[in-house]
């Protein structure tokens, strides 16, 4: 009863008034209920830049414009949302009384989910994993893996899902390296992974939320058993670092270490997934696109920004206004919402040249906000940016004559955007890169 009752007052009513308030047209609502949203937001990005940089809606406003987006995200008049804080006071009341004492992307400690002191506080602990000479470190590991990996899909069917058989396999194996995780358990990080995706969405009906929180629960027992085992038997990951040093009393108590763990272990392949699989699609869409990056491999790394430009794996933020503001002439009182739609700031023409075509050789492809900005830009871009790079370049050296072999299915989230199956052909050869 206490978990119905959470979904009624997190996602049941929101559901229920996101569907008729959709059919009238409000903007939120149909980003939340609306089909044919979800399977094309590219005429939705449209739709909501004709009305202006800031565009009212039941409970707040959207932007799609990429200058009030950048300045929303590097904004101090705006703080990040927590679960439940946009919901009214009633609602607001039920969900703080009946949700669970587990591990949530969106309640604080999660760095999605607080602000400084606390916020730079736990990203110094792991701002030294992500580095660019850090990630520049990783590379030949990322080579490494992908070679593996897609050795071992030559020796398989001709015809073979790419999303989990290369696409998650190669960033849940790097950031497995990084964090500690055996072998053998990263699969199970996958799996939860893929249960507990939709947790940052809302709206959810009451199967999916039951599915994201059997993911969450599972994540969290399997977390609290892997740190446990890396107290007791430390090696010389990350992880392990970060243990010993919050052990001794000196970077965070165990619900911040496992907040920070957890969506370090998480989030650390959840865009990469997103990217390859986009990437993957994309090229084979535009075999123009794919004779360039033949041609001349060293355009591969712009390639990535224009990837994650035209195909943004999130494609959705928000903000709370701390006090009354303005933002773009548009007064903002305390409290309202501002949803910042990065995938469709990420085709502002103001910015991006004819921002719909896709261009490996865009000058600017890299003015993306796909990894959000400010004080919560992504702390695994660089690493995620490898591993498109590497992941990509290799996939499609070593299978040149790779085509689709399916549509594919898209998956059922909002906020993150990608392929759940991605059917192609590998071809009749395969070249073995050294």
């Amino acid at each position: 009863m206490k978990q119905r009752l959470h979904w009624f007052a997190m996602h049941g009513v929101v559901r229920a008034v996101a569907g008729s308030s959709a059919r009238r047209g409000d903007p939120q609502a149909r980003l939340i209920a609306d089909p044919a949203v979800r399977a094309d937001p590219v005429p939705f990005y449209d739709e909501l830049r004709a009305r202006g940089p800031m565009v009212r809606s039941r409970i707040g406003y959207l932007t799609v414009d990429h200058a009030v987006a950048h300045e929303l995200l590097r904004s101090e008049d705006f703080r990040v949302i927590t679960l439940g804080a946009s919901l009214p006071a009633p609602l607001r009341w039920l969900e703080r009384r009946t949700r669970d004492d587990l591990l949530h992307p969106l309640r604080p400690p999660s760095l999605l989910a607080v602000e400084p002191p606390e916020h730079t506080r736990y990203r110094k602990t792991v701002s030294s994993v992500f580095t660019t000479r850090a990630v520049a470190a990783l590379r030949d590991r990322v080579e490494d893996t992908a070679a593996e990996l897609l050795d071992g899909l030559a020796d398989g069917p001709g015809v073979v899902d790419i999303v989990p058989r290369y696409c998650a396999q190669l960033p849940v194996s790097i950031i497995g390296d990084i964090l500690g995780v055996p072998d053998a358990d990263r699969s199970r990080i996958l799996e939860f992974g893929e249960l507990a995706a939709p947790s940052i969405d809302i709206g959810l009906s009451w199967s999916q939320y039951r599915q994201v929180q059997h993911g969450i629960a599972g994540f969290s027992s399997w977390l609290t058993q892997h740190l446990r085992h890396l107290r007791e038997h430390p090696g010389h990951d990350v992880m392990s670092q970060l243990i010993e040093a919050s052990d001794n009393g000196t970077l965070l108590d165990e619900s911040e270490l496992q907040a920070v763990a957890g969506l370090v272990l998480a989030a650390g392949f959840e865009t990469t997934v997103n990217l390859l699989g986009n990437g993957i699609r994309l090229l084979l869409n535009s075999p123009d696109q794919l004779a360039k990056l033949a041609a001349d491999p060293e355009l591969w790394p712009n390639a990535v920004e224009e990837i994650l430009r035209l195909e943004s794996p999130v494609q959705l933020s928000a903000r709370v206004a701390r006090a009354d503001t303005e933002v773009a002439g548009t007064p903002v009182r305390a409290g309202q919402t501002v949803v910042i739609y990065l995938a469709a700031a990420n085709r502002d023409p103001a910015l991006f040249d004819d921002p719909h075509r896709f261009d490996v050789e865009r000058p600017n492809a890299g003015k993306h906000l796909a990894f959000s900005g400010g004080r919560h830009f992504c702390l695994g871009a660089a690493l995620a940016r490898a591993e498109g790079d590497v992941g990509l370049r290799r996939f499609f050296t070593h299978f040149p004559d790779v085509t689709l072999a399916g549509l594919g299915t898209r998956r059922d989230t909002r906020v993150l955007r990608g392929w759940a199956e991605l059917p192609v052909s590998l071809g009749a050869t395969a070249r073995v890169v050294g």
